[in-house]
């Protein structure tokens, strides 16, 4: 190793990132952090975390990062909460910018995921966390027997619905054309629900709250400009994620939507560059596979790294 060439830079946090740090540490490779000025990722903004396995009660997001945290530090991961503005991968080491400074690396593990598309909608930033949320299958549970409204027109948006109706009493869809670019089957299943009505041309204006959290939201007709509130408990806005991969520049290879893509197990299309998490997954999003899929990364990191001296 070169003098100042770090074995590991890990960018992003989240827990594909602390578990990456948390092997590549055991794994005695003196890894580095770049966390993000939000480190974390999503589940700093999850109330409760109760499907990731070992946490019988549940858990709080915000706490069970700062867990994960704590376990890599304890062994030996470096973290420095900023964001990294740019990377050169194209001759080793390769190369990150952190507010202007280089450092470099042998190999680079990257785990900025994905950001959930919001809408933007008025009063919508008081209430995330707090009836408005971004993921059915971490939140769903909170709301038996309420009335809860999932926005969008894709196949997560038919799917988080139909998950819903486990829970909740009535499940409204809320899309913005009468055209649903969810496949047909899913679209069939949800509108074949006793407990699922679908409203067409309509979107929120507005979300209305009280002390206790949501209340309901202001719909807008997009044709006529007409309006009418819509009581509910729970929101979850189901149009999309994009993931984390502007400061990339391309260096890596993606799909159309900006997803890493792997190559050989978590490896990219550069060698030595690795990528775990949702940055990666369009299909699952979850804690847990996140993890699992940073303790691949750290795995092949280490293994590449053997080989190369």
């Amino acid at each position: 190793m070169a003098e100042g060439v770090r074995n590991v830079i890990i960018i992003g946090s989240g827990p594909a990132g602390y578990t990456a740090g948390l092997y590549s540490a055991r794994a005695l490779l003196e890894p580095l952090m770049f966390a993000g000025y939000m480190s974390g990722g999503q589940l700093m903004l999850t109330s409760d975390v109760e499907n990731f396995p070992g946490y019988p009660t549940g858990v709080g997001g915000p706490e069970m990062m700062v867990q994960m945290r704590e376990q890599a530090e304890r062994f030996g991961l470096e973290v420095h909460d900023k964001n990294v503005e740019r990377v050169d991968f194209s001759s080793r080491p390769h190369k990150v910018w952190v507010e202007g400074e280089e450092f470099q690396a042998d190999s680079v593990i990257i785990c900025t995921g994905a950001e959930a598309i919001w809408l933007g909608a008025e009063g919508e930033e008081a209430q995330k966390g707090r009836g408005i949320s971004t993921c059915a299958t971490c939140d769903g549970a909170f709301f038996r027997d309420e009335e809860v409204i999932v926005v969008g027109g894709g196949d997560s948006a038919m799917e988080e619905a139909t998950f819903l109706t486990r829970f909740a009493s009535k499940v409204t869809i809320i899309h913005r054309r009468d055209v649903f670019r969810a496949s047909k089957v899913m679209y069939e299943r949800a509108e074949a629900h006793p407990k699922i009505e679908i409203r067409p041309f309509r979107q929120v204006k507005s979300w209305t709250s009280d002390e206790n959290g949501l209340t309901g939201a202001i719909l807008e007709d997009p044709r006529d400009g007409g309006k009418e509130e819509i009581s509910c408990t729970g929101a979850f806005i189901a149009i999309g994620h994009k993931p984390i991969t502007q400061y990339l520049e391309g260096q890596v290879e993606t799909d159309d939507e900006g997803y890493i893509l792997h190559k050989a197990d978590t490896m990219t299309s550069v060698e030595g560059v690795f990528a775990a998490g949702d940055v990666v997954d369009t299909r699952y999003r979850q804690a847990i596979t996140a993890a699992g899929m940073g303790c691949q990364a750290a795995i092949d990191a280490e293994r590449w790294l053997e080989d190369q001296h």
